[in-house]
């Protein structure tokens, strides 16, 4: 791991993402330039105690460039951001759908990393408040983080590293993939996937409550403890699931999942999810 001191400059300070990594760049003793196109991001980097540059001079002699903004817009920034950044320096994207599109500006003596962050898991080691109050992280909670590097240029890994562990911190590994494996991995496996499921229990819940009259405050505590088990019996072996509830599980796959689901795991799939979050309309095209 490097221990220079960086020239890091963050995109899109102002917006979710880009105040989340920025909290955690103003602790390191990096130097680090704040740039922010709308009028209210602007104000939250002021009201953060951070300068706002232009962006022009927050990346003129950057290091790493933090392209913290929607995906949507991630192509049109690096157009105009990859064009003006000095020789050697690494452009990070927090998302890996436009790298996977092939949305990006790119430029030979440019490297490109992905990062994404796994968030807290739910079977993470918690002991003060902070941690347990702390289920997006960034903030207290341990987590771990997925990146790419388009490269094999182990410097620039190393340094894209040090600078990943600073703006998701506290972070305990960082797991290096392809761009396209970080793409089976978010959106696939956790939105397609897990995000939709989360969604399913909410909409689960509802039903419990306002169709079969079940008391709320019952039906909630009943589904989430429920959930927990159901992860750790599932994911970590603690227990085995009873008899009759493999039998209900099997209704429950018969019910609910499409026997072919499987199929979000195939390539055509994964381009086919990414063009439509991105809002290509004729596709990813390679």
């Amino acid at each position: 791991m490097t221990e220079n001191i960086l020239t890091i400059a963050v995109i899109g300070a102002g917006g979710k993402m880009g105040m989340r990594v920025s909290n955690n760049l103003q602790k390191t003793a990096h130097t680090v330039f704040y740039s922010e196109a709308s009028p209210a991001g602007r104000e939250r980097v002021s009201a953060a105690g951070r300068a706002v540059s232009e962006t022009a001079d927050a990346i003129a002699d950057a290091d790493v460039v933090i392209l913290a903004v929607p995906d949507l817009v991630l192509g049109s920034v690096s157009e105009s951001v990859v064009p003006a950044l000095k020789s050697g320096a690494i452009v990070l994207t927090l998302d890996p759908a436009a790298a996977y599109a092939g949305l990006l500006a790119t430029r030979e003596d440019i490297e490109f990393a992905v990062a994404h962050p796994c968030h807290p898991s739910v079977f993470v080691e918690r002991h003060t408040p902070e941690e347990y109050a702390d289920t997006f992280g960034g903030i207290a909670a341990k987590q771990e983080v997925v990146a790419a590097l388009e490269s094999e240029n182990e410097t620039a890994r190393a340094v894209a590293e040090e600078v990943i562990r600073a703006i998701y911190a506290p972070v305990v590994a960082v797991h290096w993939v392809t761009v396209k494996q970080l793409a089976y991995l978010e959106p696939t496996l956790v939105e397609v996937v897990a995000c939709m499921i989360g969604d399913l229990l909410k909409e689960a819940l509802h039903e419990t409550v306002h169709t079969a009259g079940v008391p709320e405050a019952a039906a909630r505590a009943m589904l989430l403890g429920h959930t927990q088990v159901a992860l750790a019996n599932s994911l970590q072996g603690d227990n085995p699931f009873s008899d009759a509830c493999l039998i209900a599980m099997d209704y429950g796959r018969e019910t609910i999942i499409r026997e072919d689901w499987k199929k979000i795991f195939s390539d055509e799939q994964l381009d086919l999810v990414i063009a439509r979050m991105l809002k290509l309309e004729g596709g990813i095209r390679r």
